[in-house]
């Protein structure tokens, strides 16, 4: 009995954790392909073939990525001793130009240093059979392996970063949630923050030209006014005993018009180059800082639901709202406090996604609530209140982008995905059903 009763514990505590892993499994084997690194990641594949004092050609493709290949190959050969002849950057045509001209100058060519993508051209696979005078020039260009593609550090981060602004939002859905709520109006609260602290620097801050200080004023005031917002709504539920679903539902509709009407139906892109540092920047030992301050948000409300009498209080509340009342637990405030921070983390989302986009619009956040509940139930907390955990919340909202990273990486098309998206949400909700009843 005990070693069952064990069981259903682990699961309960560890079973999405154990899922979470058994995904990351799966996908790291169905993305194992041959492929070989690119950009700056591949230069020291390159560089190292070649001695101080030869004469070297860098060729790259027409992407941005190959650009910055080519300029970091050309400074550390440079720096090396090596003797750059030239960059070349374009297509096969180009490329065949510029060794056309170093065959018929005679110069003496050593070798050739190339990109992933340029490499596989014929032009360089056969450099020696098509321009004789470079008979004996070496073609070096980056190793290919076999690696997963899902476990290569750039998009194991960007599923963290992708993630980000759904697991903040997603912390305090959790605390209405386990207060025996729901939240729709999430999604159209991360649009309407996003306009208006975009608005707001435009207007009031200097625009392009705004200062570090004037950028944190308009932060504070876009994430203050959905703060307002959740006040309202809290209000509605506690004071006037509207059904949450119904306030939030109408508040959705609300945030939404009035971002639409805000922006003018518009992008407003008027931003400076260092409010990007937020969602973009990542300053802490190569983490995105939006990465950073999402555990550490977790951090703080994992003490908070499970070291303060708020939490003790939330917890009360979603399991038994009459016997809370009789405990002398001030519900209305309680569960208003629920709402305020939820609309306040969805404002702090939309300054985040305004930062990584470096724009402001109505149509961010679209579909946002779905997915940030879908993340708070995966992560093991129960619809009807009471029960749930921060950190289930953030493995339910890194599963949820597992899944749509590697569906993805293996080409499965977007409506596909919303179905599987769906089956993983009622699996969950069938499985909080099934826990519940054992």
């Amino acid at each position: 009995m005990r070693t069952t009763m064990r069981g259903s514990r682990f699961l309960t505590d560890y079973g999405m954790v154990v899922v979470l892993l058994l995904l990351g499994v799966f996908f790291s084997v169905v993305t194992y392909t041959e492929q070989s690194a690119t950009g700056v990641a591949a230069v020291g594949q390159v560089v190292g073939g070649m001695k101080a004092g030869e004469r070297v050609l860098v060729v790259g493709g027409e992407s941005v990525v190959d650009a910055v290949f080519a300029g970091e190959v050309e400074r550390q050969l440079r720096a090396g001793g090596v003797v750059v002849t030239g960059v070349v950057l374009g297509g096969p045509r180009a490329v065949r130009v510029a060794l056309e001209k170093a065959a018929g100058e005679g110069t003496g060519l050593d070798g050739v240093v190339c990109s992933e993508r340029a490499g596989r051209w014929l032009v360089m696979e056969e450099v020696g059979v098509l321009f004789p005078g470079l008979k004996g020039v070496r073609v070096v260009k980056p190793v290919r392996s076999r690696f997963p593609s899902f476990l290569k550090a750039d998009n194991l981060l960007n599923i963290a970063n992708q993630i980000a602004v759904i697991a903040i939002v997603a912390i305090g859905m959790t605390m209405v949630i386990v207060a025996g709520g729901i939240d729709l109006s999430v999604g159209s609260l991360i649009a309407l923050s996003a306009v208006l602290v975009s608005v707001f620097i435009r207007d009031h801050a200097g625009g392009a030209e705004a200062g570090t200080l004037g950028m944190v004023g308009c932060c504070v005031a876009a994430v203050g006014v959905c703060g307002g917002f959740g006040a309202f709504s809290g209000l509605m539920v506690t004071r006037f005993e509207v059904p949450p679903f119904i306030v939030t539902l109408g508040m959705m509709l609300v945030g939404s018009g009035l971002a639409y009407l805000v922006a003018d139906g518009q992008s407003i892109s008027a931003m400076p180059e260092a409010f990007v540092w937020l969602g973009r920047g990542a300053d802490f030992f190569g983490l995105p800082n939006a990465v950073v301050l999402m555990f550490g948000l977790y951090g703080v409300a994992h003490v908070v639901m499970t070291h303060t009498r708020l939490g003790r209080y939330l917890y009360a509340v979603g399991g038994n709202r009459e016997a809370a009342m009789l405990s002398g637990i001030p519900l209305k405030r309680v569960v208003l406090v629920t709402y305020v921070v939820s609309a306040l983390l969805a404002g702090l989302g939309g300054v985040i996604m305004a930062s990584q986009l470096k724009s402001g619009s109505p149509r961010y956040g679209t579909m946002y609530e779905l997915y940030v509940i879908a993340a708070v139930v995966v992560g093991g907390s129960s619809l009807s209140g009471g029960k749930g955990r921060m950190f289930g919340t953030l493995i339910g909202a890194l599963t949820i982008a597992v899944i749509q990273n590697g569906m993805n990486l293996t080409n499965v098309e977007s409506y596909t995905q919303k179905v599987v998206l769906g089956a993983v949400i009622l699996g969950a909700v069938m499985l909080d059903k099934v826990r519940g009843r054992t």
